[in-house]
């Protein structure tokens, strides 16, 4: 589960991490409240979970409440990239001096944690490492020995980040471990012109599958804002919102990364990751029905209900390999439904379809 910035700031503040201080409304006359209580001057963030939003139009200064209660009300209901802004959140402005990037990630290839670090903060890491590959240190993390200062110091050394850094790559690890995330990062991590050292903004990616132990350790209040996703988790399907234009749902979550990486290697983007699991296709066309607003022409299944069962199958294109699978291509494609054979081919004709979409006259 992907967590809102001020979720990940809140969680950064728990553990001792120094942040602005902030506040998070729906409302632009509440937002001159809060402008007011903070100081007067503020810098209002849309609260969306995509990047780009700067460059969006979804971050805004108010100089004062009432600048505050304008900036609000434009970016409340933006659509940034497929995401609704439904909230926004103000925070007190920094006097920046220096911005550095800090981030744990799982390397499942390598069984253990990695530690991303740069002095070049405050833009995309990716875009970082390929321009300036020598200013992004990469240090990997034995769980079983975590990140103590001494870590951090390697860490912060590696990177070219200031001394204050290293506390703050200590606690970090500590909200990695501790709530059970797979991916912690603060970008830009900044050190002010008076010396302070804040986390401005923060991504946190929690394991949904360590659910039962968050739920001791209090995370369980941390509840799923977004309206898909709160309804996904609540059918049993892991869903992930992306930015692209093709839907991926799959039985099984190994066949869905494979196509969303067939997706894009036919020059298309996915616009989500969603695994229904081995029993969910029913649950599944449910979903679909209620909360996909765009035409479903990608749906790509593994066969796998008894014989007799009522698929849901929402009335897409369907891929699938063994067991009841002929029978049930059989029947889609007598009703003139495209069936492809294998990932490529389906993802292939997805695009033929949605080529068609597009150069469809507008009714």
């Amino acid at each position: 589960m992907d967590l809102y910035e001020h979720q990940a700031q809140a969680l950064f503040e728990e553990h001792g991490i120094p942040v602005p201080r902030a506040e998070v409304t729906d409302s632009p006359r509440e937002a001159r409240a809060i402008a007011r209580r903070l100081g007067g001057s503020v810098v209002v963030k849309e609260q969306v979970k995509t990047g780009g939003r700067g460059k969006a139009g979804g971050v805004r200064l108010g100089a004062d409440p009432a600048g505050a209660e304008r900036a609000a009300r434009r970016i409340l209901g933006m659509d940034i990239k497929g995401h609704t802004v439904g909230k926004v959140m103000l925070a007190q402005p920094v006097d920046i001096e220096s911005e550095f990037y800090i981030a744990y990630v799982l390397d499942r290839a390598a069984g253990r944690f990695l530690a991303i670090a740069s002095a070049q903060g405050g833009m995309d890491i990716e875009e970082v490492a390929a321009l300036r590959p020598e200013a992004v240190a990469r240090i990997h993390v034995d769980p079983a020995e975590g990140v103590t200062s001494a870590k951090a110091g390697e860490i912060a050394e590696a990177a070219g980040l200031p001394p204050g850094t290293v506390d703050v790559l200590v606690r970090l690890w500590e909200v990695l471990v501790h709530k059970d995330a797979v991916l912690v990062e603060v970008n830009p991590l900044v050190r002010t012109r008076q010396g302070h050292i804040l986390a401005l903004d923060g991504k946190v990616t929690l394991d949904d599958n360590a659910r039962f132990r968050q739920s001791r350790r209090g995370t369980e209040s941390i509840a799923y804002d977004d309206p898909p996703e709160a309804a996904a988790a609540a059918k049993g399907l892991n869903y992930v919102k992306l930015d692209g234009e093709v839907g991926v749902i799959g039985n099984g979550a190994g066949l869905v990364m494979s196509t969303l990486d067939v997706v894009a290697g036919c020059g298309a983007r996915p616009a989500n990751f969603l695994d229904i699991g081995g029993d969910a296709e029913e649950r599944a066309a449910a979903y679909i029905r209620e909360h996909v607003t765009k035409p479903v022409v990608g749906y790509i299944a593994g066969f796998t209900a008894p014989e007799g069962r009522t698929m849901g199958h929402a009335g897409a294109i369907v891929s699938g390999s063994a067991g009841t699978a002929q029978a049930k291509k059989a029947a889609l494609e007598a009703v003139g439904v495209k069936v492809g054979n294998t990932p490529t081919e389906t993802a292939r004709l997805v695009l033929a379809l949605l080529d068609t979409l597009r150069e469809a006259p507008q009714a």
